[in-house]
């Protein structure tokens, strides 16, 4: 399937608004055809992984499914194959274990020859109020959420490095990164630092053509809590839910049921975004006004430091 892709020109300004693509001059737009690509996404048993592996199939791409549950992984890889048409491939992938991307990596290497698209996809959950988490809780969503996403970009960048012609990575941050809620400290701190490493890297291999994009969904109907608590690690002991977590959650910032959707609702513009290169993608959600809220304190801040 052929996409127009919208290649921005930006002035420079002497620092980093360029890299950044905040001041656009002008949009030249050139032809992606994404039919036979590679796309590799991690965490793709089930949820939003999932849904991204269906996009991009239905696009032409092939797929290779990686999860840390190595079943879910090759039924959505099947499922994909079977519907589209695709080459697919499934692999175990543990992201908190270094060992384990590399021979993911290879595989993927091995049966398909490449990578085109990177979706660091991989999450966990843990809720719980701040004076309740526990540094095994820490210490846990810190090493998937954050150093698994850092070790499958390195694992894979080499691949992507040898490629040419439409390069992207996508990662998966939250919109707990843009507007965070109460029970979920750890959580939205992971994200934060996705944010934060893909802002960066996207500055970095800018000049190396390949594009990185932040994806920052909001709630989903998925299996995202059950998920969690299976791949939670036996020594850091059992994951915990209370009764009321979600419910003070969703009502701290205004969220009703209406806004969580399903993952392949929250992707039907996703690979549109991936190959426009776009820095961020919104996938769904009603916040937007306290987003604008929590800027103009920001900006409010600003003013307060300019006129002392």
């Amino acid at each position: 399937m052929i996409y127009n892709r919208g290649g921005r020109s930006c002035p420079d300004h002497g620092g980093g608004d360029r890299a950044l693509d905040v001041a656009v001059e002008r949009v030249v737009v050139v032809s992606v055809d994404v039919t036979g690509k590679v796309a590799v996404v991690t965490g793709a048993g089930s949820g939003l992984g999932a849904a991204m592996c269906r996009r991009f199939a239905a696009a032409g791409m092939a797929v290779a499914a990686l999860d840390i549950d190595d079943e879910t992984a090759a039924a959505t890889s099947a499922e994909v194959a079977a519907t589209f048409g695709v080459r697919t491939m499934s692999s175990r992938i543990d992201v908190g274990d270094r060992n384990s991307i590399t021979e993911a990596t290879a595989r993927v290497e091995a049966e398909l020859e490449g990578c085109d698209l990177l979706c660091a996809n991989v999450g966990v959950q843990q809720f719980g109020a701040i004076d309740r988490l526990t540094d095994d809780d820490w210490t846990w969503v810190i090493n998937v959420n954050v150093l698994g996403t850092v070790r499958t970009v390195a694992a894979f960048l080499p691949t992507m490095r040898r490629g040419r012609g439409w390069r992207q990575i996508a990662l998966t941050a939250s919109a707990g990164a843009l507007l965070p809620t109460v029970r979920l400290g750890a959580y939205q701190t992971s994200k934060y630092a996705v944010l934060g490493f893909g802002e960066t890297l996207r500055q970095e291999l800018a000049a190396e053509g390949i594009g990185v994009t932040i994806v920052l969904p909001g709630g989903m109907a998925t299996r995202h809590l059950e998920s969690s608590a299976l791949a939670r690690p036996a020594d850091k002991g059992a994951w915990v839910l209370l009764s009321d977590d979600i419910e003070v959650m969703m009502a701290s910032q205004d969220m009703d049921a209406a806004q969580v959707v399903t993952p392949d609702h929250a992707v039907r513009n996703l690979l549109d975004d991936l190959v426009a290169d776009e820095p961020y993608v919104i996938t769904h959600g009603d916040y937007r006004t306290a987003y604008h809220r929590r800027l103009a304190a920001i900006e409010a801040a600003f003013d307060r430091m300019e006129q002392s």
